[in-house]
């Protein structure tokens, strides 16, 4: 009996976060005519993955592992399931996936052999400016250097929205890249948050917060503006969802503007009872791809204030973004009105069919034979 051809993805970090997403929603939805595998560190992602029933190799995998862990890991993944793609998220499982692949490209062309996988990769998160997140002055140009070196040997490049392509292009002379958007399903996550919605009391007007706590999100400018909107509206609240680095200094700058009373840190929550709970949400920031945070609240029916950067207005319309340098004033007038609004509409959002139908679309190609082996079909460690 003929077996489908396996996809073997990479994920170097353990916890669920935006790439995690990602990754759950294709495992559990699947890439037609494709089997899925996913190397990862062990943690709250594999278990997750494993509850889908997607197959799941856990190892010494990932930052903390080290590169020459990780190499050997792969080399065991690839060897193990025999897999017809590799498919790298994140930039370390890129790296590291770029040095493996091509050596086995390299080994089986000295040998007369042919079945080395495809390479792949998705960039779900580059900024323009190395300043955004990187906090060396040579570490961005080294990481340009790097990148663009292993786009040039990886066989299919995808990017999660438009401006992510054109970033790729201009910052790594990355070609012949492909759009496939974070797909989300719409009317799941509208009936949950409405059936969420039900079993909390009427409360005053609210507005959400719900990204990591750190300097490029500008939540400093979200909490001062906060405070302008608090003084036309006094029974307003802000719900600040999420943890990080900056979390010490925004809690000192909510006391120092005594606004302790309105403002919640409320930490990690599931981001549909914090949009169930919410009547606008607040994203501003120094730059975003294709965020599922943004994806999710159109999809659940919430307006939407957030600026124009990265791929946010192709997830909202351009009229509702706003443009420019943003002022504690712009913004407070934006959230304000933003009560008043109704929410984005939904119907241009990709579906999860959508894209895993282009995931398969994208591995497709010239004929590529599979490699011979054995599929493992238990979680190994």
């Amino acid at each position: 009996m003929a077996t489908r051809p396996c996809a073997l993805w990479l994920v170097p970090v353990p916890d669920f976060g935006g790439v995690a997403r990602h990754v759950i929603d294709v495992a559990e939805h699947g890439i037609p005519g494709w089997d899925l595998a996913v190397l990862c560190p062990e943690g709250a992602l594999a278990d997750r993955l494993e509850a889908t029933g997607c197959r799941v190799i856990t190892g010494e995998f990932g930052t903390e592992h080290g590169f020459r862990a990780s190499v050997r890991t792969l080399r065991s993944a690839i060897d193990d399931l025999s897999p017809v793609v590799v498919h790298a998220h994140l930039a370390y499982a890129d790296i590291v996936a770029a040095v493996v692949v091509n050596y086995l490209k390299v080994a089986t062309f000295l040998d007369g052999r042919t079945g080395a996988p495809l390479l792949a990769t998705t960039e779900h998160g580059i900024a323009p400016e190395d300043s955004t997140y990187q906090d060396s002055r040579w570490r961005g140009p080294a990481m340009r250097l790097v990148h663009g070196v292993r786009l040039r040997v990886t066989d299919r490049k995808a990017a999660v929205c438009e401006s992510t392509r054109r970033v790729m292009a201009a910052k790594w002379k990355a070609h012949r890249v492909e759009v496939i958007r974070n797909g989300v399903d719409v009317g799941r996550i509208r009936r949950t948050v409405e059936e969420r919605r039900k079993t909390l009391a009427p409360k005053a007007p609210t507005f959400l917060t719900l990204s990591r706590l750190s300097e490029e999100k500008g939540l400093d400018v979200v909490v001062r503006a906060f405070a302008v909107v608090l003084k036309r509206r006094p029974d307003a609240k802000l719900v600040i969802a999420g943890r990080g680095p900056s979390e010490e200094s925004l809690r000192s700058l909510v006391r120092g503007l005594q606004l302790e009373e309105s403002v919640r840190f409320a930490g990690f929550l599931d981001p549909l009872d914090a949009l169930a709970g919410a009547d606008v949400l607040v994203q501003i920031s120094a730059w975003e791809n294709y965020s599922y945070t943004l994806l999710d609240a159109v999809a659940a029916g919430i307006p939407v204030v957030a600026n124009d950067v990265g791929g946010n207005a192709e997830i909202l319309a351009h009229d509702a973004v706003l443009r420019g340098n943003i002022g504690v004033h712009d913004l407070a007038r934006g959230m304000d009105a933003a009560l008043n609004r109704p929410a984005a509409a939904a119907e241009s959002l990709s579906s999860i069919r959508e894209m895993t139908e282009s995931l398969a679309a994208f591995y497709a190609g010239p004929h590529h034979k599979q490699r011979s082996g054995r599929v493992k079909n238990d979680r190994s460690r």
